[in-house]
């Protein structure tokens, strides 16, 4: 049976809570409607986290962030509620949500949403985080 749409993200034991380390995703396919116009928005989102007890499944993600592909939504508003979403499921040390929303207008948007556990630190691997280089992310590039 094919795989359909869901709100249901899913979660897994961390393998090794003791130890800081980064999770990165690259999340190049998601969609929703624009709310005023009814039009199609797409986003690519780069996802870095630093798990505590648990982190996300993966084909939940993926069913999870198809199923907003007929929802209507601001680009912030939705970016936040992902970064939410993720955040209440796994409570990550750290996590970072970078949402690249494709031009329309002639404008692109791109939102940044931070998230430390409260006391957290560990800056010598913030430090190691991946840099962003949009320019290998935009469509025809």
């Amino acid at each position: 049976m094919p795989s359909q749409p869901s709100r249901e993200l899913e979660r897994f034991s961390n393998p090794h809570p003791e130890r800081d380390y980064v999770v990165h995703m690259d999340l190049p396919e998601f969609t929703c409607l624009c709310p005023l116009t009814g039009q199609p928005d797409f986003a690519h989102f780069m996802l870095d986290f630093i798990p505590d007890q648990h982190n996300v499944e993966l084909k939940s993600l993926k069913l999870y962030l198809w199923s907003f592909r007929d929802e209507g939504a601001f680009h912030e508003a939705m970016t936040n509620r992902i970064a939410d979403d993720l955040i209440g499921l796994i409570n990550p040390r750290y996590l970072r949500l970078l949402g690249r929303w494709y031009v329309r207008g002639g404008i692109t948007t791109d939102v940044l949403i931070e998230h430390r556990q409260p006391g957290w630190q560990n800056p010598d691997i913030l430090g190691q985080l991946p840099t962003v280089r949009w320019a290998q992310h935009q469509p025809g590039h």
